[in-house]
């Protein structure tokens, strides 16, 4: 498969590199580390969030790092958690004495890793909370988790909590509102192909031309059905079904939708999947408060899509209007 990269050995740390290059007075890049930081950071008076992960989700994570959403993000190896020390090192450079939320996506390997960065920071004097985002609704356990998968609507975890803690909410509130998108967001994906790793250099699954994959995950991890292609409203009223049964929302309920790209899927047909969904919900009897089309947390170079929706009321409409100003998402 052909890539744009030079040595697979390599292509994390140049895309660390090309992304500061790209925002230099936005991001900087902690020395011998994959961690990128807020340029600005450690900002005062203000609860600092920290994220990470593997690489290959971009522009998760370190995508969402400036005013409004995160303080710093640490980057692993494609599809692979970033280390302990590589978390303790992003906590304590973003930590400006008001306390860290760490927004861990519930992977075995990225909340091993972070406990230990955790006990290891507040043995240092650091005050760190954290919350599991578990938002898929796809599957119970996988191979990679203990309880539901994190995917996307971790996106809206850290655009809630971000405004909150720009408000100069303490650390309680801001890990208040985190959990509160965390318990009001679902998520299910569907892959048309499988993604392509830099060191493996050929597809991770075989998915037949005419086959696609109900409930992927975002590692290209097995879901719910393997089943025939069919029409993109077919596909959309699937997933969004899926994800209105587990919220069981009540009629007239506002939502925030998100309709995101696995990587390698043109914007035209994410909107025909926002088209439908939009339709479903209204069939519901539930209300659109916002609704989200592009990519924001992918799988390399995967085809498909995942679609999300979030219950929100007056406090989370007011901080998903707050301002953010990150390389991937601004909100004025």
């Amino acid at each position: 498969m052909k890539k744009l990269i030079n040595d697979p050995d390599d292509v994390v740390d140049e895309m660390l590199d090309g992304m500061t290059a790209a925002h230099p007075d936005r991001l900087r890049r902690l020395p011998d580390t994959q961690v990128l930081v807020r340029d600005d950071g450690p900002v005062d008076d203000k609860v600092a969030l920290v994220t990470g992960g593997g690489s290959g989700h971009e522009p998760t994570h370190a995508g969402y790092i400036g005013d409004g959403m995160l303080d710093g993000a640490a980057a692993g190896d494609v599809f692979s958690s970033p280390t302990a020390d590589e978390f303790e090192e992003l906590i304590g450079a973003c930590d400006a004495g008001d306390g860290v939320l760490a927004i861990i996506k519930n992977y075995e390997g990225d909340v091993m890793n972070f406990e230990t960065a955790i006990e290891l920071a507040e043995m240092e004097g650091v005050e760190v909370e954290s919350v599991v985002v578990n938002d898929d609704v796809a599957v119970e356990d996988s191979l990679y988790t203990s309880g539901r998968r994190g995917v996307c609507g971790t996106i809206l975890v850290h655009k809630a909590a971000g405004a909150k803690a720009a408000q100069g909410a303490d650390l309680d509130e801001v890990k208040r509102v985190a959990e509160k998108v965390v318990d009001n967001v679902g998520t299910m994906g569907t892959a048309l192909t499988s993604c392509v790793t830099p060191e493996k250099g050929e597809p991770t699954f075989d998915l037949g031309d005419d086959e696609i994959e109900l409930g992927i995950g975002i590692h290209g991890e097995p879901g719910t059905e393997r089943t025939e292609a069919m029409p993109a409203d077919e596909v959309t009223e699937h997933l969004t079904e899926a994800v209105l049964d587990d919220l069981d929302l009540d009629e007239g309920q506002e939502v925030l939708t998100v309709v995101n790209g696995m990587g390698a899927t043109p914007q035209m047909e994410l909107f025909v999947l926002n088209r439908r969904l939009q339709e479903l919900l209204g069939e519901r009897g539930l209300e659109t408060y916002d609704a989200w089309v592009g990519d924001y947390m992918t799988s390399l170079d995967m085809a498909g899509a995942s679609i999300t929706v979030c219950a929100v009321d007056d406090e989370l409409k007011e901080l998903f209007d707050a301002p953010a100003d990150t390389p991937a998402l601004t909100v004025k």
